[in-house]
């Protein structure tokens, strides 16, 4: 058995009930992935191409814990690469810390984010021995790097296996690989090939997998746009979340004494973004929007959860701006860290450009907050305007501005949205419902993967 720890190397129509799937029997001697629970429960391989603190990433480990909690024997596969977003390699320890059935950690050295044709063909010859070694029922790959090249070595693999020792191959689509047109002519020509060569890759991929999961209805309708698998592989199973931290109330005091630990004003109007501090998640636009408001009216002030490589840039720009003291960023912090952050604060801002389906969205939502986003991706799909939230054009600066004068100036107008959006989601986006759907999931791959080798 490994050690464990850090080793080298929906909708198709809505998921149906989810149901348990019963692999084959295990062999005399059993593989590295066999372990003595879950005796009838699958080997699960999940492939990612970073741990870094994110919402994919989130994702993935919740769905790692829940299928070993149900007696799957979990392994997950995963780069070298980490950044200042933070690594969640201490939320892997901590759960294999309280449970009789760790999730196994595989440290892939050639798994990295860059396009690199040699890392990359080394890369896939790891993917491939760590497959044959752990025999997994199911690969399960996560991000564009760590999909294509999974994909590619467990179909290689399954194709040798007998029909009555499948391999079902899984893809989950966590948010638009492909990049908006904009900048110089010389940009847009670049991004135009860069889209077009993820394109190729990703038709090629999804001929090498049974099943596409969505976290949106949005990522489904891109992809079958760029003619990427067909309707038929694709489920939307909504991204899980532990949703209790957002959920229960905060007491006063407790919100009091966050925001002093934070020196923001106990009686200001706190406008929130958790978010890397990346070029595309719009903390320009934010910014762009209120440097005017922030300077004129000081029950306002901005707090900023995250880190990321802009962050010099963006203190530089605060300072330039004159509102360095009324824009707190916290820097890294650990993601169950982030509820009391959001809970204290009164608004949720998240002009992101691109999304898969916001987690942060969601979490403010269930936080009570009023929220408001860029109608990007799936991020219409729970930000409905005038409903749950209020939704604006990407990259429309003065309407984004309105938004916020209009949620900042009514407490009991953010009450309303915040209490509809939070009774609207609060049984969508559970872990174990992921989990569950998951489960669905992997019966068809299995069964898509022998019918296959029939």
């Amino acid at each position: 058995m490994p050690h464990v720890g850090h080793l080298p190397a929906g909708r198709s129509a809505g998921p149906r009930r989810a149901s348990r799937v019963r692999p084959r029997d295990p062999p005399q001697c059993a593989p590295e992935g066999r372990r003595s629970h879950g005796e009838h429960g699958l080997i699960v391989l999940h492939i990612s191409t970073r741990l870094i603190v994110g919402g994919s990433q989130e994702n993935t480990i919740l769905s790692c814990e829940g299928q070993s909690r149900l007696g799957h024997a979990v392994h997950l596969a995963f780069g070298p690469q980490f950044g200042p977003e933070g690594s969640m390699i201490d939320r892997i320890d901590r759960f294999n810390s309280r449970t009789d059935h760790p999730i196994r950690t595989h440290h892939l050295a050639h798994l990295v984010r860059e396009v690199a044709p040699l890392t990359d063909r080394r890369a896939l010859g790891e993917l491939a021995d760590l497959i044959r070694r752990i025999e997994p029922d199911i690969v399960h790959t996560h991000s564009s790097k760590a999909g294509i090249l999974g994909r590619i070595a467990a179909s290689r693999i399954a194709r040798k296996r007998p029909p009555e020792r499948p391999l079902g191959i899984v893809h989950t689509i966590h948010g638009p690989p492909f990049m908006p047109i904009v900048g110089s002519p010389a940009a847009r020509l670049r991004t135009r090939l860069e889209n077009t060569l993820y394109t190729l890759a990703e038709r090629y991929a999804a001929g090498h997998c049974h099943a596409l999961v969505s976290v949106a209805d949005a990522m489904t309708e891109q992809f079958l746009a760029r003619r990427i698998g067909h309707a038929a592989q694709y489920t939307t199973v909504r991204s899980g979340m532990e949703i209790a931290p957002y959920f229960a109330p905060l007491a006063r005091t407790e919100r009091v004494t966050l925001r002093q630990s934070l020196s923001i004003p106990t009686d200001a109007t706190v406008l929130i973004t958790v978010a890397r501090l990346a070029p595309h998640k719009g903390h320009d636009d934010i910014l762009d929007a209120i440097a005017d408001d922030l300077r004129a009216d000081a029950r306002l002030h901005l707090l900023w959860v995250g880190d990321g490589a802009w962050r010099r840039r963006l203190e530089e720009r605060l300072d330039s701006l004159g509102i360095r003291e009324r824009v707190t960023l916290t820097g890294l912090v650990q993601p169950d860290a982030v509820p009391g952050f959001v809970r204290a604060s009164d608004i949720l801002i998240h002009p992101s450009s691109r999304e898969g389906l916001p987690r942060t969205v969601v979490q403010g939502m269930l936080a009570g907050l009023g929220v408001i986003a860029y109608d990007a991706d799936g991020t219409r799909e729970v930000c409905i305007d005038g409903e749950t939230g209020r939704l604006v054009p990407v990259g429309d600066v003065g309407a984004l501005r309105e938004a916020i004068r209009w949620m900042a100036a009514d407490d009991d107008r953010r009450t309303r949205l915040g209490t509809a959006a939070r009774e609207r989601w609060r049984e969508a986006f559970t872990s174990e419902k992921m989990v569950a759907e998951l489960e669905t999931v992997y019966a068809r791959a299995l069964e898509a993967s022998r019918r296959s080798r029939s």
